[in-house]
């Protein structure tokens, strides 16, 4: 595809929408009010809309590699901190994917250069989980269970965060993790226990006391 095309494929989307609903783009310009933060990988088979089965104005999205929550991250920090305490979300998915590019260089005992910093948190999460991961022989499920781990530690990341404390004291928030399986389609929920975790993490983590 050419850059011409996009703009050409722009015109029919328009066409497509309006022809469905005239005032499709006047509701879409009213505002935003999402249900969820949706934090995924930036790999570019891998789209939240088309995976969840929902319309634009429902998920606010924020992707980067691997769907990592770094808190030294300013821009997934800010993504957080909006959604949360002014768009007001009531869940947020971390959703990982097998086959992940990231994941898969962060495996690797190879200098990555610039990439080194961003993998390192990834090999943090191999680090934390080694015994679990060295014990299977298989790489191909030692690679898809280290997906699902990283999006593990991800949701305990957000977790650890003063506006993730208040919004489940206050109104109920839950941290979600699944991983789409990109060979087969299916979105697949990790069932992590957020009220579990949620206390287990506060007694470190305690930035938001109940009153």
């Amino acid at each position: 595809m050419d850059i011409n095309s996009v703009f050409k494929n722009n015109e029919e989307w328009i066409k497509s929408k309006l022809s469905a609903d005239e005032n499709y783009f006047d509701n879409l310009a009213s505002g935003q009010k999402p249900e969820f933060l949706y934090i995924g990988c930036s790999d570019s088979r891998v789209t939240a809309e088309d995976l969840m089965g929902i319309k634009p104005g429902e998920a606010f999205v924020h992707r980067n590699i691997a769907n990592l929550v770094n808190n030294v991250d300013l821009s997934v920090m800010s993504v957080l901190n909006y959604s949360v305490r002014h768009l007001k979300v009531n869940h947020i998915v971390v959703c990982g994917h097998y086959n992940c590019g990231g994941v898969k260089a962060a495996m690797q005992p190879v200098d990555m250069g610039l990439l080194n910093p961003w993998l390192r948190t990834i090999r943090d999460v191999y680090r934390l989980h080694k015994d679990e991961l060295n014990a299977i022989e298989d790489e191909g499920k030692r690679y898809d269970r280290l997906v699902e781990l990283n999006v593990q530690e991800q949701c305990f990341n957000l977790i650890k965060t003063a506006a993730v404390q208040q919004a489940a004291i206050e109104r109920g928030l839950t941290v979600h993790g699944w991983v789409f399986d990109i060979r087969t389609g299916k979105l697949i929920d990790l069932k992590i226990d957020f009220d579990k975790v949620l206390e287990n993490v506060r007694e470190i983590y305690n930035l938001y006391p109940e009153a």
